[in-house]
């Protein structure tokens, strides 16, 4: 279950914090397409919904990448469940980033965002001094596996020099715990119909992206061995939901078809993934910190394996889009050619997980409602710095778009308002 709660009204604000400057591609908030500034400022918090005894060696409490995705989610949920500790978010705002993600925690006593570059040692240094960080999770990374095909370089300086910036650091200054996020991509194609991958399985990894998420993940086990520092590494299946960039399939969709336009899709649109809903990876994360055992690799697993194909299904079925006849997919449907390489599967067992009482509670079809809600209510309002340029100068020209963007957003919003408070 993921919970969510009631934001307080809050002044809009630009996309930037202690005189941090937006960057290129960097989502912002375009002032010309607020179409219902009043939901925006009461828009739902989503949290975990796991609450356990506090660490009592964990105070400072330093989250890599916490203006991204599921960074954001955990640092909601740590810093509004747990006011014993302090939560320090630490990115560099890419373009992928936003300080939106995690404004509602402005002001807060236990809160905290740095400005900082994992690849710069002296920025990791300040931040772990400045916050006497005891504590790490390590989540920040270039993620995206189209990207990793015609930029590998920048993957491997942030996901594998970066990593390895953080583990020097914090050998140095002897931090109790270091959680590394992996991906179950370093696994490689799991055949269909081959048995689950336990955390003892061979790594693959089959592209520049999960080539440098295993790389990574050599320099986590080189630490441990040699330097005995206090790690954990967990691989997750793919994540989706509210606050993602939409650059990954389920977002791009839903936003591409709020906007009248086609889903592209790679190939045939038969590779399948597993997905996690947010709210669960952070349920799963929370139970890590407070139960896993130093050491040990952890896989964040789920039994929701969809296709490429299946997502637009839904996706249409959920916009009232009709899909009965090849005519009505081709109208909406355009496929693209495949990638280098694309993995057909990937499947990982989650019982080492399960036997610490974790285990993903939300329904597929109900956090992809959830998620389509979301980005109906905000998704008008997201746009690249490239987008934003390209945008009309004139209000009226923007006018129909956001008369149905209105009608789209307040329903949403009564169907998020209607889950009660937690969804």
């Amino acid at each position: 279950m993921t919970a969510v709660q009631s934001a307080e009204p809050l002044e809009n604000a630009p996309n930037g914090s202690n005189d941090v400057k937006p960057r290129r591609n960097s989502t912002i908030l375009n002032p010309r397409s607020y179409v219902a500034e009043e939901l925006s400022k009461q828009a739902p918090i989503f949290t975990g919904s796991t609450k356990f005894e506090p660490l009592q060696d964990a105070k400072n409490i330093l989250v890599t990448g916490g203006a991204g995705f599921i960074a954001c989610w955990f640092v909601r949920h740590l810093v509004l469940t747990y006011p014993h500790y302090n939560i320090i978010s630490f990115d560099k705002l890419d373009y992928c980033a936003t300080l939106n993600n995690t404004r509602i925690l402005d002001g807060r006593p236990n809160f905290a965002f740095e400005h900082g570059d994992i690849t710069s040692p002296a920025d990791v240094k300040r931040v772990l001094r400045k916050h006497m960080i005891d504590t790490i999770f390590h989540f920040a990374a270039q993620s995206h596996v189209d990207l990793s095909f015609g930029n590998s370089y920048q993957f491997t300086n942030t996901n594998v020099y970066g990593t390895h910036v953080l583990l020097e650091r914090a050998r140095q200054h002897s931090v109790i715990r270091f959680i590394h996020i992996s991906t179950d991509e370093v696994y490689g194609d799991v055949p269909v119909g081959a048995a689950d991958l336990s955390e003892a399985s061979i790594l693959a990894p089959t592209n520049p992206y999960s080539a440098s998420k295993a790389a990574a993940e050599m320099m986590v086990s080189a630490y441990r061995s040699s330097f005995k520092l206090p790690l954990i590494t967990v691989r997750a299946n793919n994540v989706y939901g509210p606050h993602q960039f939409p650059e990954k399939i389920i977002p791009k969709f839903i936003m591409l078809l709020q906007r009248q336009q086609k889903l592209l899709v790679h190939g045939d649109g038969s590779p399948t993934r597993r997905y996690l809903y947010a709210g669960d990876i952070v349920d799963a994360l929370d139970t890590i910190l407070h139960k896993g055992v130093i050491g040990q690799v952890y896989n964040i697993a789920s039994k929701d394996e969809v296709s490429n194909t299946d997502i637009c299904h839904r996706l249409l079925d959920t916009f009232g889009i009709p899909r009965q006849s090849p005519a009505d997919l081709e109208k909406w449907v355009q496929h693209t050619p495949d990638r280098p390489f694309n993995d057909r599967r990937y499947a990982t067992d989650g019982s080492k997980l399960a036997a610490l009482g974790w285990e993903p509670k939300m329904d597929f079809d109900e956090g992809l409602k959830i998620t389509v809600d979301w980005y109906l209510v905000t998704g008008n309002e997201i746009w690249t710095m490239e987008e934003h340029d390209e945008l009309p100068s004139s209000d009226e020209e923007l006018a129909p778009a956001a008369e149905h963007g209105s009608t789209w957003t307040t329903t949403a919003w009564n169907r998020l308002q209607a889950s009660g408070g937690t969804v």
